[in-house]
């Protein structure tokens, strides 16, 4: 073999290592098919067909959102293709596309400006003449004498023309100062479309290997914050004793950075950001503490289960104890993250208008903090006392059950279950095997349909779990990071679901712990934080009528219905506009997380039913007793129906409750009321014909220590 032939030979085999080790990198985009959003948060699918050449490629899907949860990244449809690498980054050079309606105003903007700066041009053209005229007032010279005629030419010219510099000039500053006030507008109207002025982008990186050149369609899946779903009722009463309208209607916004144009939209009542880490119950123990010392006693946490809501802009409402019911007067109401805040007033009640908060906290002096998120206009809060400083007891405690991972004992190959070794605070840990001697103490990443789990799987019901694999080859760590390293456990639950199509033609699908509703047509939904309002469902729910007055607190009589059997339509807490007789009567609130068999809500006040209560001035007297003050009050309340039609009203009132030994309350009559004596609750339910008037009594008497005070 010549020379030639050897560097010939030798330079093709050197193109065919090089070719086997390239890298083909490229750029790709990808569409938005499916979007399911949760209350708070959304689950982006996207679809894209790549061509891969043979050995490795680098793809790059750019014009993402950039506020993607880099842990949530799942990819699908490789086909026989292997994944190398996942990863997620911000790209600052490439900027998001605005909607059409921010772009045509962002358009104006810098059209504005530039007729802005024409007009400074203008001006500075116009002074520049108006200093050279200035400057070259002198006619003739020393040798020449100027005509009287030439003068009052001169001079005509001189002020006509200045005159005329000077009006353009005005006309410019206003040409100015319109343009100005154009851009002033144009920037509130920016403002109020929520325009994020960040323009950078998300992208995903993916190395892939493939022994052939294919085409492959791959599915994107990945969760964002900057979106969600809160929902919002109408309900409707044409007349008593008919059936109530209700109409379920989702509240849809999201400001990801990318818009979503004619997608499949899921709606989901989960919410991926709750704490699933299960609590966990230790002993308690007693003992004596210092009264400087800074205990404070665990406090069980609320299941209210509301959701911010952006729509609502004003909150009023009235802060009571938990222990009396009464009303808090002072309670401080502050915008979380704001100095904006006021105070209850006497009858503990506040108005606050919000900002930018998307909380309200309520604190007072020995009462718990309670923090809510701004989730409707009408907010009534309770209180729970603050007792730690009242107690000389400190709990202390160690120590968690051992937990034993049954459901998943043997069902996988290469899992080992550790038991503890029975001290305090020591649990059963999973291991995989080749993980063992090098990060034995580390718990592998739990995958549960899809999403990392941070529960106790241990608590999985086995009947529930339908597929249990595990990876555990350096392919994790690719996929999953870090939190990969020790394996990862991917753990499919059983569908556990039922479905059915509403009267919308919307498909309503029922798990385990969450509701589904699969929008029947495609919509768009822009990336600028406005909402969408959708209609999910509607119902026919058939609710008993009923009149309440509490003239104790409020003298109005209101129209309320009580819907029984209501957990068969899946609510949620929050608002409900409510119309009756074709009228609308005002905003109420539904809460389903009542424990009650029935839910009663308000559909207004009714001005045709007169309720007064007075005290009787017979029973306004205070007499002593020795070293006691003795104070009786007596109270009728009248009612008059000057409706057409027969009604039944219910009536509460109440008789104060001793708080103090030393305070008694005597001589209760309570006519004919239903009293409650644990509570001091009196209700009374009448049925009242048109145009019928009644009256009930009732009546007590206070005795306490002359010396004392008494809240009566």
């Amino acid at each position: 073999m010549t020379t030639q032939q050897n560097i010939l030979k030798t330079a093709l085999v050197f193109l065919f290592i090089l070719g086997t080790q390239c890298i083909y990198a490229f750029q790709q985009s990808s569409d938005i098919n499916t979007v399911t959003v949760y209350l708070d948060g959304a689950e982006i699918n996207r679809e894209s067909s790549v061509k891969l050449n043979a050995g490795k490629s680098e793809i790059t899907f750019n014009g993402l959102s950039p506020h993607i949860e880099e842990s949530s990244i799942q990819i699908s449809g490789l086909q026989d293709a292997s994944i190398l690498s996942i990863n997620y980054g911000i790209n600052y050079l490439s900027k998001q596309k605005q909607n059409d309606s921010i772009s045509t105003l962002q358009n104006q903007l810098e059209t504005l400006d530039a007729k802005i700066q024409q007009q400074h041009h203008l001006i500075a053209g116009y002074n520049e003449e108006l200093s050279l005229i200035q400057s070259n007032k002198k006619l003739g010279n020393a040798t020449e004498v100027v005509s009287l005629e030439k003068l009052k030419s001169f001079a005509t010219y001189y002020r006509t023309r200045i005159t005329e510099l000077k009006t353009l000039t005005n006309s410019s500053n206003y040409e100015i100062e319109k343009h100005r006030t154009t851009k002033a507008d144009i920037n509130k109207q920016l403002a109020e479309l929520n325009v994020d002025e960040k323009v950078q982008t998300g992208e995903i990186k993916l190395k892939l290997n493939s022994d052939i050149a294919t085409t492959l369609d791959l599915k994107l899946k990945y969760n964002i914050k900057n979106a969600g779903w809160f929902p919002i009722y109408d309900l409707k009463a044409d007349k008593i004793n008919s059936p109530l309208s209700l109409e379920y209607k989702a509240h849809v916004f999201q400001n990801s950075g990318c818009d979503w144009t004619d997608v499949n939209l899921v709606l989901s009542t989960s919410d991926p950001n709750t704490n699933n880490e299960k609590p966990i119950v230790n002993p308690k123990y007693l003992n004596f503490i210092s009264e400087y010392s800074n205990y404070q006693s665990q406090r069980a946490t609320r299941n209210y289960n509301y959701k911010y809501n952006p729509l609502v802009k004003h909150v009023s409402g009235v802060v009571t104890s938990s222990s009396d019911g009464l009303p808090i007067p002072g309670v401080n109401v502050i915008e979380k993250g704001t100095s904006n805040g006021i105070q209850t007033d006497f009858d503990g009640r506040y108005s606050i208008k919000t900002t930018i908060g998307n909380s309200i906290a309520y604190s007072y002096v020995g009462m718990k903090t309670e923090e809510l998120p701004i989730h409707s206009s009408i907010m009534n809060v309770v209180l729970d006392e603050d007792n730690n400083r009242l107690d000389e007891v400190v709990a202390v405690g160690y120590g968690t059950a051992s937990k034993e991972y049954q459901s998943l004992r043997g069902e996988v190959a290469g899992v080992n279950v550790v038991k503890g070794n029975g001290q305090p605070g020591t649990n059963s840990t999973i291991k995989m095997r080749g993980f063992s001697s090098l990060s034995g103490s580390i718990q592998p990443l739990y995958i549960v349909d899809g999403a990392p789990y941070s529960g106790d799987v241990s608590q999985l019901n086995p009947d529930n779990i339908s597929e249990i694999s595990v990876l555990k080859d350096a392919a994790t760590t690719s996929i999953y990071g870090s939190r990969g390293a020790n394996g990862v456990v991917l753990i499919t639950l059983k569908d556990g679901s039922e479905s059915n199509i509403n009267d919308l033609g919307i498909t309503v699908e029922t798990g385990i712990t969450n509701t589904r509703f699969e929008i029947n047509k495609k919509y768009n939904i822009p990336s600028d934080g406005d909402i969408s309002v959708i209609e999910i469902d509607k119902f026919s729910v058939p609710a008993t009528y009923n009149y309440f007055a509490a003239p104790i607190l409020n003298e109005n009589v209101f129209l309320t219905a009580k819907i029984g059997n209501w957990e068969q339509y899946n609510l949620l807490p929050a608002e409900a506009n409510v119309y009756f007789e074709g009228s609308y009567s005002g905003k109420t609130n539904i809460n389903p997380s009542a424990t009650t068999d029935s839910l009663t809500v308000s559909l207004g006040v009714d001005p045709n039913i007169i309720v007064k209560r007075k005290q009787l001035n017979d029973f306004k007297k205070t007499t002593f007793i020795g070293n006691n003050k003795v104070i009786q009050k007596a109270f009728e309340i009248e009612i008059k129906n000057n409706k057409k039609s027969d009604i039944q009203l219910t009536i509460l009132d109440r008789i104060p409750k001793s708080q103090h030994k030393t305070i008694k309350i005597d001589d209760i009559e309570t006519g004919n009321s239903n009293y409650d004596e644990d509570k001091g609750i009196l209700k009374w339910t009448l049925n009242l014909k048109s145009s019928a008037t009644a009256n009930v009594k009732h009546s007590y008497a206070v005795k306490f220590p002359k010396e004392k005070r008494v809240n009566l």
